[in-house]
């Protein structure tokens, strides 16, 4: 179980604008929540120790909301001067991880309705023998605010491949992943992306997925955000009814 985890809060929401002008989108509100505290709570109950929150756009709103969080632990990494992109992000912090895997977690989503802790579901899959990558998926159909094609194709033993141009997959990434620092190492670039590890990883076998337990809702838009509440709603409802 890796015990510590890089968290994007970094970028400028461009989708969700205007909000996002005033507003980072990690500290959007899904049911008196934000999506960056349900990311980190979910952390805190898995036990993961540390999380490295990089910060850019509106940070001081960020750093103000983070102030005082306990568990998990927060170093914030400040990219106020330059944004520097998912992958050059972690490379940046690249050796508070020791050498050792990392979960990354975007904080446009979450999941509702989980049996089974899917931070220690997707730990559980993990072979640093076998794998550079191992993300956790969604269906494509069924999860809030899936509006594109899918990602990636499933095979029994759990390897990935990309989804071609012109198909459509059963799975798309759920935004959260554990990744080998060792990826990274002999990057030149300061500001790089991180799908390309990805996509890399996949043509060379080494990229693996396990389906999360639960419903999976994508909060992209300013529109998602009204329906990722009516989701959480109906669920506490079917939650609270009689049986």
């Amino acid at each position: 179980m890796p015990d510590a985890a890089f968290v994007f809060a970094a970028g400028l929401g461009s989708r969700m604008r205007p909000l996002t002008d005033r507003l980072p989108k990690p500290l959007v509100e899904i049911a008196g929540a934000t999506l960056l505290d349900r990311a980190l709570d979910a952390f805190a109950e898995a036990g993961v120790d540390t999380a490295i929150v990089n910060i850019h756009h509106l940070a001081d709103q960020i750093e103000t909301r983070l102030d005082g969080r306990r568990r998990p632990r927060i170093i914030v990494s400040d990219e106020r001067e330059k944004l520097l992109d998912q992958g050059g992000g972690i490379k940046k912090v690249l050796a508070k991880f020791e050498g050792r895997p990392f979960f990354i977690c975007n904080t446009d989503a979450f999941w509702i309705g989980a049996r089974d802790d899917n931070l220690r579901r997707l730990a559980a899959i993990w072979n640093a023998e076998t794998m550079d990558v191992a993300l956790l998926l969604a269906p494509r159909l069924g999860s809030v605010g899936v509006e594109w094609d899918g990602d990636f194709h499933r095979a029994e033993d759990g390897r990935l491949t990309r989804r071609a141009a012109g198909e459509t997959a059963d799975y798309v990434y759920a935004g959260v992943g554990i990744v080998k620092p060792q990826l990274f190492e002999s990057v030149e670039e300061d500001v790089f992306p991180l799908a390309p590890f990805f996509f890399r990883a996949a043509e060379q076998g080494r990229l693996f997925g396990v389906p999360l337990d639960g419903k999976w809702l994508h909060v992209g838009t300013v529109a998602a955000i009204e329906e990722a509440e009516r989701a959480v709603a109906e669920a506490k409802g079917v939650a609270s009814s009689p049986r």
